[in-house]
């Protein structure tokens, strides 16, 4: 996006799209986990389908595996977990229900090699828990810090899914929406295209569907987004009543772009949701993403771009490379080498404590985005406050 002048369009997807729902189950996983052991170590993939679900996966952690067995009744806890996450979303139809789906548990005990590389020791840091690169984005086009065709769309599925909480009875859980703005000088101006599929009770037609979203997305959107050449389509394929892991299967890690920055921004290709914070593929570009917003809050650039890198076993980043795309008021060298100081040299251990990551805060992640929510009171979204502001500005 480096002309002025161009479209640019977002995806979302609902917290009852089969692979959001692979992701909600599998971050669940995680937090059930760190609850008993602040330390635990998981690696949870789902699969949702017709009627089943499937965990997959690699822990460890205190009261949960130990000795290469569960220990207590977690099991029971485990299923119990997964179960209230489908119930939460709401699914109670006939090819998915979260009473009576196929339950499979296949998590086993974390590779003694994996182990031995990432955790610390006397003379030796937590290294991370993987080898890769993670990105941190931020844009002024919003006041979240967010790209706006992005956090329109996010909104739009949002907002209809708490209708439909609220007692909407035409929409199901199933959902995604998409939006097209025209940006003129950088900034987004109007919206060109609007797309919103959602699943809906039986014998509903097109139009009784467009009666409930059109208000909704007319809300969201600045009225003066919305003009007579925007083009709508709202479920455009007439009829979306089959929906869920039930229409399609789902897999944990499957809308990394969705729960990003809308393809606005690069991605490392790892994905969040069912790993806990020593995987750096979680807690590194939560950190990027925390610097990012900082930097741009702090009124450094319109737009600023983080890139960290790491090998597995290693604590300290392989690299840090700032990109401000033309807009900064600070060299992005100076950012390079004074970033990382700011949250303790960010090795996975000092992203962790900076960040409070080590705790129960993940399920709520899994849906409408990882960036741009609120900082909860508990220290949910921790990485979205911009509590650099002030350092940053110093550096100026």
């Amino acid at each position: 996006m480096s002309r002025s002048t161009f479209h640019f369009t977002s995806e979302s997807v609902s917290e009852g799209h089969p692979d959001k729902v692979a992701d909600r189950i599998s971050d669940t996983i995680v937090d059930l986990f760190l609850a008993k052991d602040p330390e635990a170590r998981v690696a949870c993939e789902t699969l949702t389908t017709t009627n089943r679900v499937v965990l997959a996966g690699e822990i460890r952690g205190k009261g949960i595996w130990e000795n290469g067995g569960w220990v207590g009744n977690i099991e029971g806890e485990i299923e119990d977990a997964v179960r209230a996450a489908v119930r939460d979303i709401g699914y109670e139809q006939d090819g998915f229900h979260w009473r009576t789906f196929e339950f499979s548990n296949h998590l086993h005990g974390q590779s003694v090699d994996i182990a031995v590389g990432v955790d610390a020791t006397d003379d030796k840091d937590e290294g991370a828990g993987d080898q890769g690169i993670m990105f941190g984005y931020a844009s002024n086009e919003t006041p979240e810090l967010m790209p706006a065709t992005l956090a329109y769309s996010h909104e739009i599925l949002r907002r209809l899914a708490a209708l439909r909480h609220a007692g909407e009875k035409a929409l199901e859980p199933d959902a995604k929406s998409q939006v097209t703005l025209f940006y003129e000088n950088g900034k987004p101006v109007r919206a060109t295209s609007i797309v919103v599929s959602t699943q809906h009770a039986k014998g509903l037609t097109q139009a009784d569907v467009r009666k409930v979203v059109e208000p909704v997305v007319r809300d969201v959107l600045p009225a003066d987004f919305i003009t007579d050449e925007t083009v709508w389509h709202i479920n455009p394929t007439g009829i979306f009543e089959i929906g869920g892991p039930d229409g399609d299967t789902g897999l944990t890690g499957r809308k990394i772009i969705v729960d990003t920055y809308g393809g606005a921004a690069p991605h490392g290709g790892g994905a969040f949701s069912g790993k806990d914070p020593t995987k750096v593929d979680r807690s590194a570009a939560y950190a990027a993403r925390y610097l990012a917003k900082n930097v741009v809050a702090a009124g450094l650039a319109d737009r600023c771009t983080i890139q960290l890198s790491y090998a597995i076993g290693v604590a300290q980043p392989q690299s840090v490379h700032v990109d401000l795309h033309g807009t900064g008021r600070i060299a992005e060298e100076v950012l390079e080498r004074e970033l990382p100081a700011l949250i303790g040299g960010a090795t996975p251990r000092a992203i962790r404590t900076h960040l409070g990551l080590n705790k129960p805060i993940y399920a709520r992640t899994a849906a409408y985005g990882h960036f741009g929510q609120k900082p909860d009171t508990d220290g949910g979204f921790s990485w979205e406050k911009t509590d650099l502001v002030e350092k940053l500005k110093a550096l100026a």
